[in-house]
């Protein structure tokens, strides 16, 4: 069998690593890749319609340069374009971010079929992941099945807007940016950021008081 990959990720070395990795596998698939080392060049292979069954997996890093005509930032944009333009690919996302916030972003908004954190794992566990996948099976490392369990996500306090908006605040960004790379008003920036204050429980505070709460909490 023929399983046809795109591989997105800004490393050639961890590209061919997962190359050399999955050519191990127990079936002894054939593998054919495609590779994307940014965001444009990964939009540009997504979006075209002659690709919409072109590949059964899609091996996905987080963080790779971003293509800011497309205000595509990341591979959780990306995931939400493959979700739409290549319906029949699975995803395995790899990252090296571990907070619950990023984690559960992803998981809510693209559903992958793997999930995998890079410090949470061994080379092994990535063909583990490639079989299981391919299988119909999810596989998540035990800290995304950890961080994903947060209370204040699974109970609606903190949606999806304010989660944003938490990451941006740790990347640097100030109202304007935030308010500009997430198409809302400044004045919605600002309203959240008191309702983030509120249920942290912070009376008075700056961005770097909600995101030492953030942390104190392993939401960041």
């Amino acid at each position: 069998m023929i399983v046809r990959i795109l591989m997105i990720d800004d490393h050639p070395g961890m590209i061919e690593g997962y190359k050399a990795m999955l050519s191990l596998n127990k079936e002894q698939h054939n593998i054919e890749t495609i590779s994307a080392f940014n965001c444009e060049e990964a939009y540009n292979i997504i979006i075209n319609p002659a690709n919409s069954s072109a590949f059964d997996l899609v091996f996905l890093d987080y963080s790779i340069p971003e293509f800011l005509e497309q205000k595509i930032y990341n591979g959780e944009d990306l995931g939400v374009l493959i979700r739409k333009h290549l319906p029949n690919a699975k995803i395995i996302m790899l990252t090296a971010h571990f907070d619950a916030i990023r984690l559960y972003n992803v998981v809510k908004k693209i559903q992958p079929n793997g999930l995998l954190v890079k410090s949470d794992y061994k080379p092994p566990h990535l063909l583990d992941a490639f079989e299981k996948v391919l299988a119909g099976e999810t596989y998540y490392t035990p800290i995304v099945l950890e961080k994903v369990k947060e209370p204040l996500f699974t109970k609606g306090f903190l949606d999806t807007l304010d989660r944003e908006i938490i990451v941006l605040l740790a990347e640097g960004f100030q109202i304007k940016t935030i308010a500009t790379k997430m198409n809302v008003s400044e004045d919605t920036i600002k309203k959240r950021k008191s309702k983030i204050k509120d249920l942290l429980g912070i009376e008075k505070g700056s961005d770097e008081d909600i995101l030492k709460e953030c942390r104190a909490l392993g939401l960041l």
